[in-house]
């Protein structure tokens, strides 16, 4: 099952639109896409507007594959669980956001080899068909779920100097 979560603060339809249409290509592949705001009928992926967080946790932690907006609590979640991720980020140009931040979250994680990044719907297709037709190509990425005890000395080093 490959699931697809775009946030809950506002509509995603471009992806929306790209896994429907990508659904038909993966051999029945089941696809659960967290959207809110979808303003069209799909074919052949289930779109559910609000998952409660035990929801949303089981549905993840079963998915093989997350596609996602490049919201950090997903990255995030992705990477502490080791789990498959494929990043596409909203766009400011297409009035998916206020501000391309998320262009540049998907950009930073992608260079620290972190997540795998797709800037356009084609990227997107080539990407999902390539994770989920070569197990190499998944990333193994993973971070640990609380920051590193260089990262919190630092951190309290700096309070307290303060």
């Amino acid at each position: 099952m490959i699931f697809v979560t775009t946030g809950t603060q506002a509509p995603f339809n471009r992806l929306v639109k790209v896994m429907d249409a990508l659904a038909s290509e993966l051999n029945g592949e089941e696809i659960i896409v967290q959207a809110s705001g979808v303003n069209f009928e799909t074919k052949n992926v289930k779109v559910v507007g609000f998952l409660h967080p035990k929801e949303y946790s089981r549905i993840f932690n079963e998915a093989r594959l997350v596609i996602s907006h490049a919201g950090m609590g997903s990255i995030v979640s992705a990477l502490t669980k080791g789990k498959p991720i494929i990043v596409i980020p909203r766009k400011a140009a297409l009035g998916e956001h206020r501000d391309d931040h998320q262009v540049d979250s998907a950009r930073k994680m992608e260079a620290l080899g972190y997540v795998p990044v797709a800037y356009d719907e084609e990227q997107l297709r080539t990407k999902i068909i390539n994770m989920l037709m070569d197990d190499s190509a998944i990333s193994e990425a993973k971070i640990g779920e609380y920051a590193s005890g260089s990262l919190v000395s630092s951190i309290r080093g700096f309070l307290l100097s303060s």
